[in-house]
Parts: structure tokens; sequence; C-alpha cells
């Protein structure tokens, strides 16, 4: 009797302390998220009968990593994180915006924690699916979620809605990011261990998640002649979600544009030379800043032009894009074109409208349903419509200020920056590098890093040409927001990028329309330097009243 009562209680009392402490709990694990390799032939057979021959794709995935490897560092935390909850989270967080995310973490609809696992999971269920992969990222940070955790355990009403105050950003991989690899999507910096850009720390500073990095055209699109934008041989060909296989991806920012498109993450971080901020913006729906030269530092960032480059943000609205530049700024001493700029308020941009603004339409795009359309609401707004046709200008010796700027900025970068695993130290390095395995590191070639090595046009000559160059671009626009007094210059995609990039003038892109193929396409707003917070409110003032962004079929779940 005595024994049978030993063991009731002692059963009773394993059972209500198993009840009664969380640690015993066990936890119920999803399955590990796994990535199959698959035959790729048939859809690269598919894209050899598109009419744009850079759509003519000779892989899809990277043949130098498996892509499970992206996921790895996070596939424990990501296997305690139900797909429940993801279920729960998606209608609170798809394609909402930093101050509506900021006031539900504040209400309590969900955490930091929550929000960071919801886009890593994201992700990795969505890549690891080849009917629907995307190829939009490199690597994801293991310290995430430890990261958010921490700012869940902070005061909530201290927090500016506006502010990217534990927002998961990506960032495109020439970026440098402490603890990630920075590859610029070369085999030759595929373990390169930097530490963080300028941007970085700034991002850092204002308490803002690195959810990871980006993939991109292979060394910013300046390594191949004609080849497919968003494909490197480290993160693959980045796809576009509007139209997988079918419509570019846009480049260089080519794996930040998909991301942000499909919801990978709040926002991420694109750079720009002419037009790789622009063109994959405008290609995925999203919002692109490239701002003017020295608003943002380029520190730490893989170059290829000194005079032009510059990080921008990219995001699904022009308040985000507000409250991430914003975070960027910052006077750079290292940067001789970093300058300091005022500080600004991002809520101010939602004061933005076009009515009594004056905007410079370009007559002969008008033919465009899309841009005319956009137009036509902006009048029926209040806005005041300029029709010019600006004349085509030739900008003789473009390409080489970036062969030049690459040639000379390239071996700086790896001095200064790289890890110590990085044997290249500049162009002409890397060209023998990747003629060790032409089929694996450049499968499209790699015609213009040749060009770099054969030009041999010198500093003075170069310093010349872009003389020339800024004066012909300069006055390629001011003719028209001089003259009429223009608060901007509208245009498409990334059509005038290069002038905008010789002139040092920034451009935002907003999504304008779809065209019959529901190919996106961007109204781009051009104005004089340092005016990024009047395009952005004028940006805004477009968005409200044309409502184009849309989420891309098939990644609503």
């Amino acid at each position: 009797m005595k024994k049978s009562l030993f063991l009731f209680l002692c059963i009773s009392y394993c059972l209500f302390s198993c009840k009664e402490s969380p640690e015993a709990t066990p936890i119920i694990k999803n399955d590990p998220i796994v990535w199959q390799p698959y035959n790729e032939t048939e859809d690269l057979a598919g894209t050899q009968k598109l009419e744009n021959p850079r759509m003519h794709l000779k892989l899809i995935n990277s043949k130098v990593r498996d892509k499970n490897e992206i996921w790895k560092p996070v596939q424990e935390q990501l296997q305690s994180f139900s797909v429940a909850r993801y279920k729960e989270l998606l209608p609170q967080v798809l394609e909402k915006d930093i101050p509506t995310l900021q006031q539900r973490i504040k209400d309590g609809v969900f955490t930091y924690e929550e929000l960071t696992l919801f886009y890593l999971y994201r992700i990795a269920s969505i890549e690891s699916d080849n009917t629907r992969a995307l190829n939009g990222v490199i690597t994801l940070n293991p310290d995430a979620v430890a990261k958010a955790r921490t700012y869940d355990q902070m005061d909530k009403n201290q927090i500016d809605v506006y502010s990217v105050f534990g927002m998961p950003i990506l960032l495109k991989d020439n970026v440098g990011t402490a603890g990630m690899n920075t590859t610029a999507g070369a085999i030759a910096l595929q373990n390169n261990q930097t530490g963080n850009a300028f941007i970085t720390e700034r991002l850092e500073a204002e308490n803002a998640i690195i959810l990871g990095k980006a993939n991109l055209s292979e060394w910013a699109y300046f390594l191949c002649a004609g080849c497919p934008v968003g494909y490197s041989a480290v993160g693959g060909q980045t796809i576009n979600p509007y139209g997988r296989l079918e419509f570019e991806s846009g480049g260089s920012s080519s794996g930040s544009g998909v991301s942000v498109a499909a919801n990978y993450a709040v926002a991420a971080i694109g750079t720009e030379t002419a037009g790789s901020i622009l063109s994959p913006s405008s290609q995925n729906s999203v919002v692109g800043l490239k701002p003017t030269i020295g608003a943002l530092s380029r520190t730490g960032i893989v170059p290829i032009s000194s005079t032009l480059d510059t990080p921008g943000p990219m995001t699904k609205n022009t308040i985000d894009n507000s409250i991430l530049y914003q975070a960027l700024m910052g006077k750079d001493l290292a940067d001789p074109k970093s300058v300091t700029l005022p500080a600004f308020k991002p809520s101010e941009v939602i004061k933005g409208t076009v009515q009594e603004k004056r905007f410079g339409v370009v007559t002969s795009y008008l033919e465009n349903p899309q841009y005319a359309t956009a137009i036509e609401k902006i009048k029926t707004n209040g806005g005041v419509i300029v029709e010019i046709e600006p004349e085509q200008v030739n900008l003789p010796g473009f390409l080489t200020v970036l062969n030049i700027d690459m040639k000379n900025d390239l071996p700086v970068y790896l001095k200064q920056h790289s890890g110590s695993s990085v044997t290249i130290k500049n162009v002409a390095d890397a060209v023998a590098f990747n003629k060790e395995d032409t089929l694996i590191h450049v499968p499209y070639g790699q015609q213009l890093f040749e060009g770099i090595v054969a030009d041999k046009t010198t500093d003075q000559e170069n310093e010349e040409i872009k003389n020339n160059l800024e004066k012909i671009s300069r006055a390629f626009f001011d003719a028209f927001l001089d003259e009429y007094k223009l608060d901007a210059f509208l245009s498409i995609n990334n059509y005038h990028a290069a002038y905008a990039a010789m002139a040092k003038y920034p451009a935002l892109t907003v999504p304008m329309g779809y065209a019959e193929d529901d190919e996106p396409e961007g109204l781009t707003f051009i104005g004089k330097p340092f005016t990024e917070i009047d395009l952005l409110k004028l940006g805004y003032g477009y968005e409200q009243i044309s409502k184009e962004r849309k989420l891309p079929e098939g990644y609503e779940e």
C-alpha cells in the first residue's frame, strides 16, 4: 500500500512538474526546409525562344554552391517557427509599410523576432521551391534573430514608427558586412570576409536588422557584354517574380529588386553606377532612389567608379524609401565625395503632392500607354505639365570613364577592405583567375573586364572626359529644368540613367503600371543635386493618386 502510494505521488509530481515547467514542454518542430536540384533543361530551352537575347540563359542555379547553404545558418530557428504562425502573419506583414509594421509591433500583434523569422521562413520556403524561386538572396545572417530578440526587450513606446528600428533589411552583396562574405557575386571574392561598409554601420547605429545579402549582377554588371542581367556565379540567375524566366530582373541590384518585390524583407539596399537601382526597381515594381553622388557614403562597397557609384534604398513605397534614406545618411571622412546634409524627418514626405508642381514630360514618351496614363493622372490632380522633346545627345567616352575608374578603384578596395582569402589584386588578376575555368567562372565571358585591361587611357585624359560628360549631361537636363522652372524631369525606367549619372543628379523611380504582357514599368523623377527629399515628396504625391504597385501573382503566400 505504501509502495503504491509512493509510486502514485512520484508519478503525480512528475506530471504536474512537467506541466508547469516550460523547459520540459516538448517543442514541435517543422520539417527542415530542403532545396532539391532539378533538371533545368526545359526551363533554359524556354528562354531561348524569347526575343530578348539577354534572356537566353545558360543556367539558373549556381554551379558553385548548394542552395541549402543559404538558410543552413538559420535552419534550427526556422524549425521552431510554426507554419501556422507564418500564415497568421501573412496579412499583417505583406506589402505593409514601415510605420504600419512598427505600430503593429507596439500594439503587440507580433514581435521584432517574429517579423525577422517571418522573412527568413519566407525566403527559405520560396527559394526551396523550384517553381517559385527567384535566386534573390546569397546569404542570410545567423545573428539576425538574436538581434531582433534584444530589440523586443526594449520599451516600444520610445520607438519612432518612422524609423528602421528592428526592421529586417537586405544588403546588395557588394556592400561590406561583418560576419558575412561580400562576394559581388564573383568566385574570386566568394570567401571575402570584410568589415562593415560605412552605410552598414549607419544601419546598425539606427538599430536596423541586417537580414542578409542580396544577389546581384556579377561585379555589378561590369563583367560581360550582352549577357543576362542578374546573373552571378555565386548566386545564380535572379528571376523576375512578375514573369518568371520571361522578364528581365533588371540590374545590377537585381536581388535587391526581386527580394523587395516578393516581400523577402522590409527593404533592401542597392547600388548604382548608371541605372543599377533604377532598372531593377522599375522591372520589379518597387521604389528606387539613386541619390546625388556624395549624399551617401561608398566606403566599403566593391566599386566600379568612384566618380559615379552610389548606394541607395529600394522599397515597396516612398515613405519606406525616405525612412531608409534618412538612416543611411551621414558624413564619411573616408569618402572624399561625402557631404553633410541637413537632417529631415521622413514623416515630412507624406505632405508631398503633385498639385501645382511643374513636370517636364517627354512628348515622344506619351506613346507609352503607362506613361500617358501617369501624366494624365498628374494633370488631373493639379500638376502642371510642360511637354519637352530633348535632343538625343551622345556621351562620348562614357565606357572609358568606367574602365579607368575601375582599373584604379578596384585595387584600392581590395587593399583596404578585402579579406585575407582574396588573392586577386586588380582587374587583370581577376581576368586571369576567371580563365582558370571559364565555364564555371564566366560562362557568359568577361569582355568588359578584358576591355578594362586593354584600355590605355591616361588618368589626365580620363579627367577631361569626365568633365566634358558632366557638362553635356547637366546641360541636357538644365535646358528644361531651368528654362521652365521644373520641379522634376519625368522619364521612364532607367532611360536617362546615364545622363543622371554623369550629371550627378538624383533620380527616383516609382511603380507606373504594367505593359500589356504585365511587365512592370516605373515613372522616374529626375531633379537637381541634393533634391532627394523634394523628389520623394513628388513620388509620394504621385503614388497616392496612382497606387500602381501590386504583389506579384503567385507570391501571396
